[in-house]
C-alpha cells in the first residue's frame, strides 16, 4: 500500500512542471537540458498629485533612470539574491537575475522568493516612496506566461506591478 502511494507521489512531482508552467523553470536544466534564466520586469511612476493616497496611477508619468531592487529570500529566510536595476527611458526594467539560485525547488521559486522595491527616483519633484502595489515591501511577482525560447537556453520572464513614486509636494484638496 505504501508503494502505490509514493507512486502517486513520485507521477505527481514529475507532471508538476506541466500543470503549472510557471514551476517548470525550476526544472528547466534537467527536463529539457536547456539552461533557464529568470527575468523580472515592470514599470515605474510618477503618481500624479490628483490619485495621492490611492494605488491609481491615472495620469501617471514613467520615470527614466529610476531603481528598483530585486530581493529574493531562501526557505531559510536569508537573502539570496539582491541586485538594483535602473529604468530606461519609459521607466522600464528588464532585470536579469544572472547567478539566482535555488536551493528548494518550491520554496526558493521567484514566484516564492523574490520582491522588487522601490530605491530611488532621480526626479527630485517626484522621490518619495509610495506603497503601489507595495513597492515599500516588495512588490509580488507574477507569471504571465511569457517566455523567450532560444536554441541552448530560455528565459522565463516574471511580472512585477507597477510601482510609483510621489512628489513631495501636493496641493491641498480644495472642498467646497
Amino acid at each position: 500500500m505504501a508503494s502505490s502511494h509514493l507512486a502517486v507521489f513520485i507521477s505527481s512531482l514529475l507532471l508538476l512542471p506541466l500543470a503549472f508552467p510557471s514551476i517548470a523553470a525550476a526544472y528547466g536544466d534537467t527536463l529539457q537540458g536547456k539552461k533557464t534564466e529568470v527575468v523580472v520586469e515592470g514599470v515605474v511612476y510618477c503618481q500624479s498629485c490628483d490619485n495621492y493616497g490611492s494605488w491609481s496611477l491615472s495620469k501617471a508619468e514613467p520615470i527614466a533612470s529610476a531603481k528598483v531592487s530585486v530581493i529574493c529570500r531562501n526557505d531559510m529566510d536569508q537573502v539570496s539574491f539582491y541586485k538594483a536595476f535602473e529604468t530606461d527611458g519609459n521607466g522600464y526594467f528588464f532585470a536579469e537575475l544572472e547567478g539566482f539560485q535555488m536551493s528548494h525547488s518550491l520554496l526558493d521559486h521567484p514566484l516564492q522568493s523574490c520582491r522588487v522595491k522601490l530605491v530611488s527616483s532621480p526626479l527630485e519633484n517626484c522621490n518619495l516612496l509610495s506603497n503601489v502595489n507595495y513597492g515599500l515591501n516588495g512588490s509580488p511577482l507574477r507569471y504571465e506566461n511569457k517566455r523567450l525560447h532560444r536554441k541552448d537556453y530560455e528565459v522565463v520572464v516574471y511580472a512585477a506591478g507597477p510601482l510609483a513614486f510621489r512628489p513631495a509636494h501636493c496641493p491641498a484638496p480644495t472642498n467646497y
